[in-house]
Formats: C-alpha cells, sequence, structure tokens
C-alpha cells in the first residue's frame, strides 16, 4: 500500500506505538463523520462503472447495489497464455524457481513484471535478485516520483520490474518501452530526435512481440480472484502476446490457512524433492475454490458492517438535514423556543413526576437545577407558599413564563439581530459536538 501521511489508527494503537518508539504521544483522533463507501455511492441517483475484474464480484454489485454486471467482449482475442500454478514446499524453494524463471524469460528477451503481495516481499525479492545480479526496478508505492518512469520502461526487452498491489496497478505497460515518455523528458527535442526515439521503439517492439510478450509472475496467490486478474491484466494487452504464472508455497498465507490438506499430503506422498512443484489444474482448482472461500467470508463481513452502518445512515441522514435546516435559516426562534419548553418540561418533571403528591416534589431539587443550568433563580418554594392553588400543571406553567421572560430580558439587552446569531452558532456547535460524542459512542459498540 502507499503511506497515508496524517492518518493515525484508534483505539490506543497508535499512542501505543508512539509510547514504544519514544515519541511524544498524541491524544486520540476524534471521529468528526462518517460513512461506508457502500453507502456513499448510494447516495449517487444514477450509478455505474467499467472495470475489467468486475464479474468476480457480480454476487455482491447485485446484493448490495442491485446492478448487474454486463461482460463486454475484447475488441481483439487474448493472446496471453495463463499457465497453471506451480507450488513449493517453502518459501525460499518458492523464491529460487521465482529467479530461475526470470533468468529464463529475460534471457529471451522478453520484460518481466512480478507482483508481489506486499512491499516486504517485494524488498525481500528485491535483494535474491541483486544476490545474482539482475538488474531490476522496483514498484512498491515508495518511489512516487520515478513511479511514472519505472512503468514507462517495463516493456522494455529484458526488463524486471516488481511491483505491489497498489503501484502500477491498472497501467499500460508498452511492450519495447514508451518512447512518447522519453521524448517528453528531453528539451525541446526536434523532429528528428523525436523520429529517430521512434524509430528505436518500434524495432524494440517488434523484438519483444516476436520473443512472446510481457511475462507475469504471481509470487502469491492473494486472497481475492479479482487482485489476481488486474496483475494477469498487465499482460497480453489489446491482443498483444504475453504469459503469466502464479509461483506459492504451502507457507503461503493463503495456503497455510486455507487450502485443501489433501495438497500438502498429495505433495508428501509423491516424496517430492526439495526444489521440485507440483503443476496441476486441480491444485489450481483447488486454489481457487480456497479464494472463493475468502471472498464470501469478506463479503459477509461487508455485509454485516453495512447493515450495522444502515442504521447510522438513517440517524446520519436526520441530524445533517436537521444542521442544513439551521444553516439555511436566519431566525431559529421559533425551533428554539420548542426545545426550551421540552427541555423546561423535561426538567419539572424529573423533580415533580407527573401525578404526584405535593410531599413528593423535590422543589429544593429544580430550584437547584434551574439555577445551575439555565442561570435562572426562581422562588419556587414561595409561590407555592403564597398560593396554595399552585398545583402541577400551573406550576409548570409560571416557570416556563419565567424563563421566557429572562430570556426575553436578555434578549433585549444583546439586540434581537444579535440574539439570533447567538442562537444559530450555540444551536450548531451543541449539535456538532453531540453528534460526534454520538459517533464515537457507535464506534465503541461496533467493537
Amino acid at each position: 500500500g502507499r503511506t497515508m501521511p496524517g492518518r493515525r489508527w484508534s483505539e490506543g494503537l497508535h499512542q501505543a506505538i508512539e509510547a514504544k518508539e519514544g515519541l511524544k504521544i498524541q491524544a486520540e483522533s476524534q471521529t468528526l463523520a462518517s460513512t461506508t463507501f457502500q453507502n456513499y455511492f448510494r447516495l449517487y441517483d444514477k450509478l455505474a462503472g467499467m472495470t475489467g475484474t468486475a464479474d468476480t464480484e457480480a454476487f455482491e454489485f447485485r446484493q448490495i447495489y442491485g446492478l448487474d454486471v454486463v461482460v463486454i467482449p475484447p475488441n481483439k482475442p487474448i493472446q496471453r497464455v495463463d499457465y497453471n500454478d506451480l507450488v513449493y514446499m517453502t518459501q525460499e524453494e518458492k523464491f529460487h524457481a521465482i529467479i530461475d524463471e526470470i533468468k529464463y524469460v529475460t534471457g529471451e528477451g522478453r520484460p518481466v513484471l512480478v507482483g508481489t503481495a506486499s512491499v516486504d516481499a517485494s524488498e525481500v525479492l528485491s535483494a535474491l535478485l541483486k544476490k545474482v545480479r539482475i538488474d531490476h526496478k522496483i514498484l512498491n508505492a515508495k518511489q512516487h516520483e520515478s513511479e511514472a518512469h519505472i512503468i514507462a520502461q517495463a516493456g522494455r526487452p529484458g526488463a524486471v520490474t516488481i511491483a505491489t498491489n497498489m503501484a502500477g496497478r491498472g497501467t499500460d505497460i508498452v511492450l519495447g518501452g514508451n518512447w512518447e515518455h522519453e521524448a517528453a523528458l528531453m528539451e525541446d527535442p526536434s523532429e528528428e530526435q523525436v523520429n529517430k526515439l521512434k524509430q528505436e521503439w518500434e524495432e524494440r517492439h517488434q523484438q519483444v512481440l516476436e520473443a512472446g510478450g510481457l511475462h507475469i509472475i504471481g509470487t502469491e496467490r492473494h486472497e481475492s480472484r479479482r487482485i489476481d486478474n488486474q496483475l494477469r491484466g498487465r499482460a497480453g494487452r489489446q491482443g498483444d502476446p504475453g504469459s503469466s504464472r502464479f509461483f506459492l508455497s504451502l507457507e503461503d498465507n493463503l495456503m497455510r490457512i486455507f487450502a485443501p490438506e489433501r495438497v500438502k499430503n498429495l505433495m508428501q506422498a509423491m516424496g517430492m524433492k526439495n526444489g521440485e512443484a507440483i503443476e496441476h489444474r486441480m491444485v489450481t482448482n483447488a486454489i481457487e475454490k480456497s479464494q472463493r472461500k475468502v471472498e464470501g467470508r469478506n463479503f459477509d463481513m461487508r455485509k454485516t458492517l453495512l447493515e450495522y452502518d444502515d442504521v447510522a445512515n438513517d440517524q446520519r441522514t436526520v441530524i445533517y438535514n436537521q444542521r442544513n435546516e439551521v444553516m439555511a435559516s436566519e431566525d431559529i426562534s421559533e425551533m428554539i423556543d420548542t426545545i426550551r419548553a421540552d427541555v423546561v418540561d423535561s426538567a419539572i418533571s424529573d423533580f415533580i413526576p407527573p401525578q404526584s403528591m405535593p410531599e413528593q416534589w423535590d422543589v429544593e431539587g429544580l430550584e437547584a437545577h434551574l439555577q445551575s443550568e439555565m442561570a435562572i433563580e426562581l422562588p419556587i418554594q414561595q409561590w407555592l407558599e403564597e398560593d396554595n392553588k399552585l398545583y402541577e400543571e400551573s406550576l409548570r406553567e409560571r416557570i416556563l413564563e419565567a424563563v421566557v421572560a429572562e430570556y426575553k430580558a436578555k434578549e433585549e439587552i444583546a439586540g434581537s439581530e444579535a440574539m439570533r446569531k447567538f442562537e444559530k452558532q450555540v444551536f450548531l456547535q451543541v449539535l456538532d459536538t453531540l453528534w460526534k460524542e454520538h459517533l464515537s459512542n457507535m464506534d465503541h459498540l461496533r467493537r
């Protein structure tokens, strides 16, 4: 993957790493707003997409978005040859076999693209290639500035390029190299220089075509067949020749966790020697079956997360609509009046329960609450002593009238226009604060 400056892990993980590395421990990041990709895409009235690897995910597109996947045939016949996987006992044997494959293919004058599942794996393979003095370029999302140049030259005869999933994905590797990129690097090239670059490229292009095109090597199977297909799709583009093969070992993550035991038992029963591999369509099918299991498990996880977010999405819609309504309004005094009445009524109910006897009333507590929460002193006990006809409902009305009168007095001092602006600012501030707290609580609940 690529580095993401400014992003931090949650649940105290980032703070733990900062403590381990002797760095200044920073506060936990607070979520201000969140949504899932699925609900984000659902915000659009019309939804469509185009990719070369959607067919394996057709069921998910139908279930989540209600979209059909239509496979459009290529405009030119595919000449790429996809060889069966080679499975080795250990990773060490696998990497040695990959080195031998690279030597053989580059010896024919063909370019090679090696796909790895992680930055670490790309650097391990790079170190092995350096040991045997095979010139190569590494593309693992660390070389941002040179990435375009590396991809432009990845199709040259004998070129070896190591790439992770993220780096170079979806790019068109031109067989023979990219002469247009070379021309762009030159300062004001003459027509003669451009023609020379073109001619040299045509010779290299023809040489690579005759040799068999770009060869793809996968160092392990990914959890998703879609990513494997993306890697394979780097070769054999627009009717060009090409080939691909995956090299696996029983120590790979996918094989270790999900591959059937019979593959391992079969290899041991055959008494395979060090460095020997098993190659059979049955093995490739078993691995793809394991991938389908993983894809199904991952889909179930995404579906469960979406079901949870659907509830949060309803809440999000209500809050955002209310916020937009307040933002668009110049005067929210009616909304404030309604909220004030609800708050006062709720406070009174806490200390003077509905349909209760006066002996059950906590008048002193109510006076203290109104003073601390609303900064208003009301002699409620005195009112009750002076008026023996002041019961629950009439008391509620008198308290609310007193609170409204106090608010109006403050409005006269501040001015109507200033009070309207103040109401709006405070309302938005409180809404945002409570929404952030709610998101934080929902995060804890989900985990």
